[in-house]
């Protein structure tokens, strides 16, 4: 069994390369920005009630995350010509001097001993008009959640794309030297608080996938010195074991209705196959057979075809196939190494590793015209995982030395570093959109 367990941690270092990235606590920095960051005001909110709230910050939230958007610049505090919290007392002329282009205001109103009501505007400086106004019931718990909510929808606001400040980002962490680890399967907000751990082993654990709806995780884990995977309850904290088979488990990833996942499967001679397991059952569906390497699979979006790294060409390229069987069709031909897709949410787009130039790299491939944008820029770039409105991409790569996440525009225009302390950080994978 160890030498079976053996070569399928090679061949995912072959297919994957070995991901090494060190991250802790997710601190963001906005690293490269082509083009001008739209200058913005959120104005500190007004408060109403009778508890001490400086800790809550809902404006500080919010200026944060569309910082962080890379898209955006909110002006400082210090530069404020007035503070408003009413749409009435705003000075659009103030505003234009500045240069400012949309405001924020808001306020803190408390209905009661742990009930609050956080009220938002946001205003189109040149146009002297409203662009979005809510009320949201909160509490003490769910201040933070709020204001990332209030985030999104101003940013789709602005830009017309959803905002993702709410969603969540799964990674694995190992702490330690090579034979004393500590493997912790860790989830946190996109902003890089709420941390908390999953699952923690001395063995290895690996592929994290979210399930459509955000509440389980997948896994292979290797306790007792076998691939396995299992699907967790975030909530509870609750595992299943989903496939135990002899030989290799790796690489779950869940249908878009989260029936089923598609999972990598070798027995005791280790050859990898694609596979369909259904949860309610257990069964398992074979979908290719093939002497080649076949793993890395990832659903379309419409549930119809399964995308897949084989290396039946000669080197790992990206192949499609029918959840229905069939042969399977070939979609990479540029460059002699293409690893890891992942389709983007709206299927208009295929994240990837690719070779560039001697370096591995993510790159973009447009589904409709099939051009490859080269979006990362490091020599070591792993595990691309999409956002759920199909915009940006996380991924592992390595900077200056240390390991790092970085965040990445689909156009490659926007790119932020992701850094914080000790610890090897591996494959990070975005959350769907919660589901408020």
């Amino acid at each position: 069994m160890n030498h079976i367990i053996g070569r399928f941690v090679l061949l995912c270092s072959l297919l994957l390369l070995v991901i090494r990235p060190a991250i802790a606590q997710l601190e963001f920095d906005i690293t490269d920005f082509v083009g001008k960051r739209t200058p913005i005001a959120v104005i500190p909110f007004a408060w109403e009630g009778e508890d001490d709230v400086a800790h809550y910050d809902i404006d500080d939230v919010i200026a944060a995350d569309l910082n962080r958007s890379g898209r955006f610049r909110p002006i400082p505090e210090q530069d404020m010509l007035q503070k408003p919290a009413a749409s009435v007392d705003i000075d659009f002329d103030d505003w234009s001097i500045l240069g400012v282009e949309a405001i924020v205001i808001g306020k803190l109103i408390q209905n009661g001993a742990n009930a609050y009501t956080v009220q938002f505007q946001a205003f189109d400086v040149f146009k002297r008009q409203q662009l979005i106004g809510y009320r949201m019931p909160a509490s003490r718990g769910t201040m933070r959640r709020v204001a990332h909510r209030a985030a999104d929808m101003i940013y789709e606001k602005l830009t017309g794309i959803p905002g993702v400040f709410g969603t969540k980002v799964a990674y694995i962490r190992a702490i330690g030297q090579e034979d004393m680890r500590t493997y912790s399967l860790i989830v946190s907000d996109m902003d890089g608080e709420n941390e908390f751990t999953i699952m923690e082993s001395n063995d290895p654990i690996m592929s994290p996938a979210w399930s459509p709806d955000s509440r389980q995780l997948a896994y292979v884990s290797f306790e007792n010195e076998a691939s396995t995977i299992y699907v967790q309850n975030l909530r509870t904290g609750n595992r299943i074991k989903v496939s135990s088979r002899i030989g290799i488990n790796g690489a779950p990833a869940f249908s878009p209705d989260g029936r089923n996942l598609v999972v990598t499967l070798g027995g005791l001679d280790g050859n990898l196959d694609i596979n369909i397991l259904d949860l309610g059952t257990r069964e398992v569906t074979r979908l290719t057979r093939n002497r080649a390497i076949d793993t890395e699979g990832t659903w379309a979006p419409d549930g119809k075809s399964i995308y897949f790294t084989s290396d039946r060409s000669g080197g790992p390229q990206i192949y499609a196939i029918s959840v229905e069987g069939g042969t399977p069709k070939r979609i990479t031909y540029e460059g002699i190494y293409n690893a890891r897709p992942r389709l983007s949410p709206d299927g208009s787009k295929l994240a990837l590793v690719t070779l560039d130039r001697g370096n591995y790299r993510i790159g973009v491939l447009d589904m409709e015209d099939r051009d490859l944008l080269i979006v990362s820029r490091g020599k070591q770039d792993e595990s691309p995982s999409f956002a759920p409105n199909s915009d940006s991409i996380i991924y592992a790569t390595r900077l200056s030395g240390d390991g790092v996440l970085e965040l990445v525009s689909a156009d490659g225009l926007v790119r932020q570093s992701l850094s914080s302390g000790n610890g090897d950080i591996r494959e990070p994978v975005w959350s769907p959109f919660p589901r408020y």
